[in-house]
């Protein structure tokens, strides 16, 4: 079921202080924003495991953006080109770029804090998916960076097997840039409680049965209106490489 990426057209839009940024796309039907996380790729957390195409078999087309910093779009090293909810602001020009008014959007970790910032500032999804992610996540995110602030400036130190050792391995496979990914680290903006509570639209909660990395799934469930709780299995690294991720995404799509 995963796609070769060569096979997928990179196309690009710009973000609102002109940084060229890429996205992917595949299927056809209604659109679905689909973010990734942090380190990663819209090739990586979408196409590789198969959740894009098990989506699109659904109907979808899976409009899939690499975040400023990853993959293929700008990874400028000036501090200036991180202001707060930067990926927020990215998110909504690609969505205007796009002319979409009626899709949903969702994200895995970083992608899910950035759909529920991008809901936050006014996105209007039919519904929205967050993965990865719990309340403190969102919440309090000052220091959530601090494991991979520690990874990126200690490169080459770690001792073989660690998580800190594996997380540069991936860095390495991905082709990440250390100076832009630390960048990413002062973009982020707490969501209060009380604009979680005004999210009255559908959305999917859905993490690994061992993910506490940023927080409790199920406490985001109670504070919010409108939203269903699917447990898949794996931590906060494994989770997504299982086809429970993509099965959950197009099954809570379908209703």
């Amino acid at each position: 079921m995963p796609v070769a990426p060569s096979d997928i057209t990179v196309q690009h839009f710009f973000g609102r202080d002109g940084q060229r940024l890429a996205y992917r796309e595949l299927g056809q039907g209604r659109p679905l924003v689909l973010i990734h996380g942090y380190f990663s790729t819209a090739t990586v957390n979408w196409l590789k495991y198969g959740h894009a195409a098990r989506i699109a078999e659904r109907g979808y087309r899976v409009i899939m953006p690499d975040l400023r910093a990853h993959g293929d779009s700008a990874k400028p090293h000036e501090v200036s080109a991180y202001p707060p909810d930067v990926l927020a602001d990215d998110g909504l020009a690609l969505v205007e770029h796009l002319g979409l008014t009626d899709y949903d959007l969702g994200g895995y970790s970083l992608g899910g804090r950035t759909t529920m910032r991008m809901l936050a500032r006014g996105a209007t999804p039919a519904r929205a998916i967050c993965a990865g992610m719990g309340l403190a996540g969102l919440t309090h995110t000052a220091g959530r960076g601090e494991h991979f602030r520690r990874i990126l400036t200690n490169l080459g130190t770690f001792e073989r097997g660690t998580p800190e050792w594996m997380a540069e391995a991936f860095l390495k496979t991905v082709g990440g840039d250390p100076v832009a990914l630390l960048n990413i680290l002062e973009t982020f903006v707490d969501t209060p409680p009380g604009v979680l509570a005004g999210l009255d639209l559908p959305i999917l909660i859905t993490a690994g049965a061992q993910d506490q990395d940023n927080g409790s799934a199920s406490d985001l469930v109670a504070a919010l209106p409108d939203a269903r709780y699917v447990e898949i299995p794996g931590d906060h690294m494994s989770a997504v490489t299982k086809p429970d991720l993509g099965r959950a995404i197009a099954d809570f799509l379908a209703g």
